[in-house]
């Protein structure tokens, strides 16, 4: 996924973040940034550009004590920088109203984007602090500029005119989007309701921060303490060491600490042999936020959803799913929930034939219970085993990680791309772990830098994404720096760090983002690399984990870590043939998120249940996905996707991408796969463009045709109903 950071969730969709200076003109000198910045500290890393290579943030010099005065001037200065364009007496012009509005805020951008990037990777309770603060004062800082009437109305007044303009195409889509990014924001509404919005984002800003926060910290107080190493029974040994040292880092010498994951499955369920460990491991993740204690968020959740459906009604949308699609590709709600209800019959139904299977393995053993939902992935790594003769563990071992990063992703990119790779070590990072990669384009000039973030910490999110500390531009002359985090559990010193299949394909998922971001080749920051609709996101990112199991690729990278063997073509034979595998609950369980988000977000604010709960599980009964074998991926109270800003009414983007990617790699496929010749023509079509055009007339100029849904169904195993 894209994490963006919270004002980027605003403003970097809505074009006023990042900027360089304010227009000047001859009747409204504006606030220059030299004026407003020397009110903050000269020894402040924030008070000017970072001198190192494409602006890469000093994180060696940055301290905490840092942020706070470098949001507090960097608001200031966009604010005068935005007051100069709206008091412009000059008649409104493109270049002296929406290019301007472009250049703004390069001091904000710099605090906000590598702040709310440490936050969500390295953080402590001081970030934590300054995090809950500033959001609400940056959702205001935001309806100060969305809901400045003089700056409307030259806006306006462009948009009404645009066709008379004779803009570039690029242009003309940008004053478009601007329009509708102001009336979004509620720039048409009264002065009364402009100020009820004003509150009702505030207090939306300071609410997804706490339940963001409180996800993570529940999530680290939920580990599983094991009193037993025999309790550990099939986990790896450097598994139960890792566990060991986990808990002795807690002082509590000779137990066993078991850390739980974001998502409602562990992965050591597949693997314990101990089913009441399982059970008290699954128990754990699924109480998260519901059961009481400072963590609790079934109270936010009930405050957020009655919050954004207020927002909704006050925008004149039905409900905040409808307001949030209505900018989506995906248009409305009677479209997102006729997708989830077609595949949701296949999917329990499938979800039920694998049960069933599992069922049949443990009462031939006279396990004498019926299958519970801890069992599930330790039992259908026994049938997947049984049918295709082999487990995941037989992998790990031609899974190391620095030949999947070097060998694997950055290998395919080099194939596709034809870019290159120099790890560098001159560079600061904010932890010891961090990696540091010149990207270099086709002519041997720089195209990015590129950030690795590969392991699990306790004061790191969980999950895996993708972030920009610096945008690509042409108007702003800057590259991007990205950057990709995981969460793999780090190994105990000295032992080397194996990945399972899936994370190996999560990386190069998020290198597909990765790639998103540093092939943009856009002149407006507003569509730079991945500022295009949240159900569009996902796709370029879908369509990189295709190279995980390309056997030219997979033969570079995947080797024994101790013999340097090749992976046996055997053993990738029945990976590729097991890939079908276990999709009735792959796709259950995210179905059932899916629902959740959009039940949620399509109530009006008099609908909002006082039992969260038990909504959650009307919800599910009544979507069909109530199948008590299968939870659905996140519960509502640590789903950070739909509750902590970013995916809210859009967590079905994933699916609506993957229609999109699989129909994608069937291209890939048909034109000879790994060539230059089909990545010069993916990057030139679609992955260059960011934002710059409708997302599917760029899905239709690199496809040729409108997506078909049958690729996705063959993947995933299921058949139409």
């Amino acid at each position: 996924m894209t994490r963006r950071p919270q004002l980027l969730l605003i403003a970097a969709s809505l074009a006023l973040i990042p900027a360089a200076h304010a227009a000047t003109t001859p009747a409204a000198k504006p606030v220059t940034a030299t004026a407003v910045t020397a009110k903050l500290d000269a020894s402040n890393p924030f008070a000017k550009v970072s001198p190192l290579p494409l602006r890469y943030p000093q994180f060696d010099k940055i301290k905490d004590e840092h942020f706070l005065p470098a949001f507090t001037a960097g608001m200031a200065e966009q604010l005068k920088q935005i007051d100069a364009i709206a008091s412009n007496h000059n008649a409104p012009s493109f270049d002296n109203t929406i290019v301007a509005m472009e250049r703004s805020g390069q001091l904000l951008t710099r605090v906000v984007t590598t702040f709310s990037n440490l936050q969500g990777a390295n953080t402590n309770d001081t970030l934590d602090a300054i995090d809950r603060e500033i959001q609400p004062k940056l959702a205001a800082h935001n309806d100060a500029i969305y809901m400045n009437e003089k700056l409307f109305k030259r806006v306006q007044t462009l948009y009404d005119k645009r066709d008379a303009l004779k803009l570039d195409a690029e242009s003309k889509y940008l004053l478009e989007r601007y329009y509708k990014d102001f009336v979004r924001a509620g720039a048409k509404l009264s002065a009364a309701d402009k100020d009820k919005l004003k509150a009702l984002n505030s207090e939306m800003a300071g609410l997804q921060s706490q339940f963001s926060q409180n996800v993570l910290k529940e999530m680290n107080a939920s580990a599983l303490v094991v009193d037993k190493r025999e309790d550990l029974a099939g986990m790896p040994e450097a598994d139960i060491n890792a566990a060991a040292a986990a808990a002795k880092a807690k002082g509590m010498d000779g137990k066993y600490l078991i850390a739980i994951s974001n998502t409602t499955g562990q992965a050591p369920l597949a693997v314990l042999t101990n089913r009441e460990v399982r059970a008290q491991l699954l128990a754990a993740s699924m109480a998260r936020g519901s059961h009481g204690g400072e963590f609790d968020n079934r109270e936010l959740v009930r405050k957020l959803a009655t919050l954004r459906a207020q927002k909704a009604a006050l925008l004149g949308f039905e409900t905040y799913a409808a307001y949030s699609l209505d900018d989506q590709t995906a248009k409305d709600t009677a479209t997102v929930n006729k997708l989830l209800a077609e595949l949701a019959k296949p999917a329990v139904t499938n979800a039920r034939k694998e049960a069933a299977d599992m069922q049949q393995l443990i009462d031939a053993d006279k396990g004498g219970y019926q299958l519970a939902p801890s069992d599930w992935a330790y039992f259908s790594d026994k049938v997947r085993a049984q049918r295709y003769a082999f487990d995941e563990n037989q992998l790990k071992p031609y899974l190391e990680l620095d030949n999947v990063l070097t060998k694997g992703v950055f290998f395919a990119a080099n194939k596709l791309y034809g870019i290159s790779f120099k790890e560098r070590k001159d560079l600061p990072v904010y932890n010891p772990d961090v990696r540091v990669f010149d990207v270099f384009d086709t002519d041997g000039k720089q195209l990015a830098i590129f950030l690795f973030d590969p392991y699990a910490r306790s004061n790191k999110n969980g999950g895996a994404w993708m972030n920009e500390y610096v945008s690509q531009s042409g108007l702003l002359g800057t590259k991007p720096v990205v950057a990709n985090h995981v969460n793999i559990p780090k190994p105990a010193a000295g032992q080397p760090t194996l990945l399972t299949w899936d994370e190996a394909k999560t990386m190069f998922h998020e290198f597909g983002h990765a790639l998103h971001g540093m092939f943009s080749n856009v002149k407006y920051p507003r569509f730079a690399g991945t500022n295009v609709p949240r159900d569009f996101v996902e796709y370029p990112s879908q369509v990189n984990e295709m190279w995980a199991a390309w056997p030219e690729v997979l033969a570079n990278y995947a080797n024994h870590y101790q013999t340097g063997a090749p992976m046996p073509k055997e053993l990738l034979d029945k990976v590729i043939a097991a890939s079908k595998f276990n999709q009735g609950f792959a796709t259950t369980e995210y179905l059932a998120a899916s629902l959740l988000d959009q039940r949620w977000h399509q109530l009006k604010a008099t609908e909002i249940p006082a039992d969260v709960v038990g909504f959650e599980t009307a919800a599910l009964k009544d979507a069909g996905v109530d199948f008590a074998a299968v939870p659905p991926r996140y519960r509502t109270t640590y789903f950070s996707h739909a509750f902590a800003g970013g995916y809210s009414a859009g967590y079905y983007s994933y699916l609506w991408a993957e229609k999109l990617d699989a129909d994608s790699v069937e291209w890939f496929k048909e034109n000879g796969g790994l060539l230059r010749k089909n990545g010069d023509h993916f990057r030139s079509t679609l992955l260059s463009r960011g934002g710059t055009a409708d997302a599917l007339e760029m899905f239709r100029n690199f496809r040729g045709r409108e997506p078909v849904i049958q690729p996705l169904l063959i993947r995933r195993g299921l058949t139409a109903q």
